[in-house]
Order: structure tokens, then C-alpha cells, then sequence
């Protein structure tokens, strides 16, 4: 089966009501395109390194403007959504927010949720350290959804380097791997592309990533920078389309013949076994 699909690329800043109508517009351009499955990055209403501003921008579920507004415009362009992520507030007692993908379907429901499981805390280099674990809890389940084109494998930036992760959403079926994300420029352009090749080559699935990218704007706290580059694999590890550096919108096609094909031709996924060992 066939299918057009778009990746938006955006530079998300901190106030989700600015971010709000330029992602409608994107999703716009790329229904108008053709695209019956659009995508947008991680963290698409807020990207911030300030708790205190997140506590006073962010919304829960039940009442985020970004997500009521994203439903009704996929339910008015009748087109499956992948919002990549949105930054909630939970009602954890330690006040940690959830970083939340949602594949919305054409008539505007909600068909599944996934909370990025592994959190970002690591040390880049002396200068730019992160702790996403200090603002947002973990998930803890793996999530497959099935749409009109095929059975997708949620996933959120950071999971990308747990290749175990994306065996089990392959193995319960899916087609399909999102990866939104909002990459660091430095592990970016080092690991963002090997990264996503070797997740669609090992599981025989398309990888679809949108991302972030450039400079943020920033009313409080650091302002941050990321990779953009979205980007399209088919299950051979072809680079399909790539969105440089630039916001907007990049349309392709995929042909979910191909992860048939691929598997066919190299079934690892069958052949996964249980071992022993190494002793510690």
C-alpha cells in the first residue's frame, strides 16, 4: 500500500500559543500537498529549559490548547496526526511534567499516547549538560497502533539509541517507527543519521522522524539549538527525503510493500535468540 506523508519541521520556542498557529500552518501546507499522514517534532507546543516558565505555560491533557486545536484540524483536513510530542503537566506529587506523542486519527480521536521512556540526561561536553529527568518523569510501555496504512511504533529522540526498544515495537507488528525528536547540533550531526538507518535496516521497518531545529526562543532560561534534518528511511536504510536545516514542510512517499520485501530478504527479526551470559 501506498502512502504520501509529510515531516514538519519546526523551531518550537517557549510560548505555546506563538508555536500553536505556525504548526497549523504547516499542517495546512501539507495536507494541501497530498499527505494523508503529517508528522511534527518532539515538544511541538513548548520547547524550554525553564521549569518555572514550563509550570506557567504548560497545560494537562484534558485541557492543552495545542492538542484540542491539532484534533480539530485533523478531524477538519481528514488526515492521521502525529503530534511528535507535547510537554504536559502530570499529577505526579513530585510536580515532573510527561513528554507525550499522540497519534490522532481522521475524525479528530486520540488512538494511542506513548511518554518517551528514556530520559536525556547526559554530558555533551563541558558546557552543554542535560537532564530531562529532572523535569519529566519516564514512561514505561511500549506503544503500536494500527492506522488505515499500516501498524506504527511510537518512540520519542533519546529512545533512538535503545535498538531493543524498536525490536519489540517491530516484532508486535509494526510497519511503521516514529521517531520525533528535538536533537542536540553536536550529537546530531555525529549519530542522528547512522542512528535512525541502523533502526529501519535492523527491524525492516520505514523510520519517520521530524525534528526540531535552529535556535529557540527563549523568555526564560537557556536558549537552546537543534539539529533539524527530519527525515524519511525506507526499511533498506534509504534516505528518503531530508529537511535540512530549515522550518517547513517535506513530503515523500513510502510503499509498505518495501518492509516485505526487506524482511524477506534479511529476516534478523526471526532470527533473535535467547543466550547466556557474559558473566559479570
Amino acid at each position: 500500500m501506498n502512502l504520501r506523508a509529510a515531516l514538519i519541521q519546526l523551531t518550537s520556542g517557549d510560548d505555546p500559543q506563538a508555536n500553536l498557529p505556525v504548526t497549523q500552518g504547516f499542517v495546512s501546507d501539507a495536507a494541501r500537498a497530498g499527505a494523508g499522514f503529517v508528522l511534527t517534532p518532539e515538544v511541538t507546543n513548548c520547547l524550554s529549559t525553564s521549569r518555572a516558565l514550563q509550570n506557567e505555560v504548560l497545560h494537562h491533557e484534558h485541557d492543552d490548547p495545542t492538542l484540542a486545536a491539532l484534533r480539530n484540524q485533523a478531524r477538519h483536513l481528514k488526515i492521521w496526526l502525529l503530534i511528535g510530542s507535547l510537554a504536559l503537566k502530570t499529577d505526579d506529587a513530585d510536580g515532573r511534567f510527561a513528554n507525550r506523542s499522540f497519534l490522532i486519527g481522521p475524525d479528530g480521536r486520540i488512538v494511542a499516547r506513548y511518554d518517551k521512556i528514556h530520559m536525556f540526561d547526559v554530558n555533551v561536553s563541558e558546557t552543554e549538560t542535560y537532564r530531562e529527568s529532572e523535569g519529566f518523569r519516564p514512561g514505561t510501555r511500549a506503544v503500536v497502533a494500527d492506522t488505515a496504512y499500516g501498524r506504527l511504533g511510537l518512540s520519542i529522540c533519546y529512545d533512538l539509541r535503545f535498538p531493543h526498544l524498536y525490536q519489540a515495537l517491530a516484532r508486535g507488528g509494526a510497519q511503521i517507527l516514529t521517531v520525533p525528536a528535538a536533537f542536540s547540533p553536536v550529537t546530531g550531526g555525529a549519530h542522528w543519521m547512522p542512528l535512525l538507518r541502523a533502526r529501519a535496516i535492523e527491524t525492516g521497518c520505514y523510520v519517520l522522524a521530524p525534528a526540531q531545529t535552529g535556535t529557540h526562543h527563549a523568555q526564560r532560561g537557556k536558549q537552546r539549538s537543534t539539529f533539524g534534518h527530519s527525515v524519511a528511511i525506507s526499511p533498506w536504510g534509504e534516505i528518503l527525503t531530508d529537511g535540512g536545516t530549515q522550518p517547513g514542510v517535506n513530503v515523500f512517499e513510502i510503499d509498505l510493500d518495501e518492509v516485505e520485501t526487506a524482511r524477506r530478504k534479511v529476516p534478523s527479526l526471526s532470527h533473535i535468540r535467547p543466550f547466556d551470559g557474559p558473566d559479570e
